[in-house]
């Protein structure tokens, strides 16, 4: 992880820096739809805190979570770890 790092401070350009977040949002979200189903219990992690929740529905950029006293929410798959 410290190579990769290194790697990305050696970047000088903000086009390439806009470019290299693109592609880790897009691959964030990937990894989310391959590695969630319905059923999995996941957390919703946001910027100061981790909500529980359970994945009950499987859209195409987002899942329906239920968080909460059953409460369903969309949450986009970048945002969800498996518990």
């Amino acid at each position: 992880m410290t190579n990769l790092k290194n790697e990305i401070k050696k970047i000088n350009k903000l086009s390439e820096l806009n470019e290299l977040v693109s592609f880790i949002n897009s691959y964030k979200t990937m990894l989310g739809k391959t590695t969630l189903k319905v059923g999995s219990k996941v957390w919703v992690v946001q910027k100061t805190k981790k909500t529980e929740g359970v994945v009950v529905k499987m859209n195409i950029k987002k899942a329906i979570v239920e968080m909460d006293l059953g409460m369903p929410y969309n949450v986009p798959f970048a945002m969800l770890e498996l518990r």
